[in-house]
């Protein structure tokens, strides 16, 4: 779901440069070693799975798994995914450089924050309680980040509104496709590997 380069205006591009500063500090915060191989297996499953896009206006469709990255590592997904979002503009030119703040924000800030409300049914509960919510967590995410997306155009301008709006629909079959995917991958790691949770969510 990237934003390209020149779509937004410039306070919204500084505003987001700022705050992925932000985040990615606490994110680096919250990662000791430990944590290190998750993220970048969650940040290598970012890469891949939006890698095939389809062009919508000034933003795409496209596979993110934001939602699971934000379930498995809580503030920790902020680097990781901004790590993914870097890659994909210097070797793909998805999205861009001087828009990579906003982006990190709209994708990692609803993963964080899904991941950190969810934290306790997800650690807590059954393997298909833990599944049914990441499922639910991996819908929202994309939801969240559609939202982000589409204020930051309409807030660069009324011209962006029919793009706003298209976004919004054209990603609900993906809010589909994540909730899916994100409930399988939960129960599979808490079924193999459940102490995954309590070692990524320790404070």
């Amino acid at each position: 779901m990237h934003i390209v380069d020149g779509a937004l205006s410039n306070p919204v591009v500084i505003g987001g440069a700022v705050a992925a500063a932000g985040g990615i500090a606490l994110g680096l915060r919250n990662l000791p070693l430990e944590k290190i191989p998750a993220t970048g297996v969650l940040s290598a499953s970012f890469f891949v799975a939006s890698l095939i896009h389809v062009p919508i206006g000034p933003s795409s469709v496209h596979l993110i798994m934001n939602g699971l990255a934000g379930l498995v590592l809580g503030w920790a997904a902020f680097p990781a995914l901004f790590v993914g979002l870097l890659l994909q503009a210097v070797f793909f030119g998805f999205g861009g450089l001087t828009v990579l703040g906003i982006n990190a924000v709209n994708i990692a800030l609803p993963a964080v924050l899904v991941g950190l409300a969810l934290r306790g049914v997800i650690t807590n509960g059954s393997r298909w309680s833990a599944a049914i919510w990441g499922g639910i967590g991996g819908a929202l995410t994309i939801a969240l980040t559609t939202i982000m997306v589409a204020i930051c155009l309409a807030l660069s301008g009324d011209e962006f509104l029919p793009a706003a709006k298209l976004v919004l629909v054209a990603h609900i079959p993906v809010m589909v496709i994540e909730a899916l995917l994100s409930g399988a991958a939960i129960y599979h790691i808490r079924r193999v590997k459940p102490e995954l949770f309590t070692a990524l969510h320790e404070e």
